[in-house]
């Protein structure tokens, strides 16, 4: 069976979606990344519901890379539902933020954040942070389904 590698990107920052797929396209490590401007699109994506109806959930992304502050949901509801349904439950989430809160950190870990990273301000850095979290999570990291 051929597994098809994608990766879910929660975020609502236009900037922060054009320098994530750019940073991407640089790396060449993933040629598909599934973009949603909400935590609740996301989650209806996810769980095949809502808008994306009959969708099939069991082509689920290899990671999702979620944002805190968004609106409808934020990203720390959207990770305490991703925790709590056994469909996404083993999903590796990384919170990539622009947040300097402690408790952002501590609430994230809390709720089973799989990493915690704070996006660069630098395009440089920034494509750096992108290739080790894609090597890491896409060609390292073995997943649990």
């Amino acid at each position: 069976m051929l597994i098809h590698q994608y990766i879910v990107l929660v975020e609502d920052n236009p900037d922060d979606v054009a320098l994530t797929k750019r940073a991407f396209r640089k790396s060449n490590l993933v040629n598909d990344l599934r973009v949603f401007p909400d935590g609740i699109e996301a989650l209806e994506f996810l769980r095949g519901c809502g808008r994306y109806a009959g969708r099939e959930t069991g082509d689920a992304p290899s990671l999702i890379l979620l944002d805190l502050k968004l609106p409808k949901l934020d990203g720390l509801d959207v990770l305490a539902q991703l925790r709590a349904d056994e469909m996404t439950r083993l999903i590796p989430v990384v919170m990539l933020t622009t947040s300097h809160e402690k408790a952002d950190l501590v609430n994230s870990y809390s709720l089973g954040t799989n990493c915690f990273i704070r996006k660069p301000v630098d395009f440089t850095k920034f494509i750096d942070v992108i290739q080790t979290v894609g090597q890491y999570w896409l060609m390292l990291n073995q997943p649990a389904r």
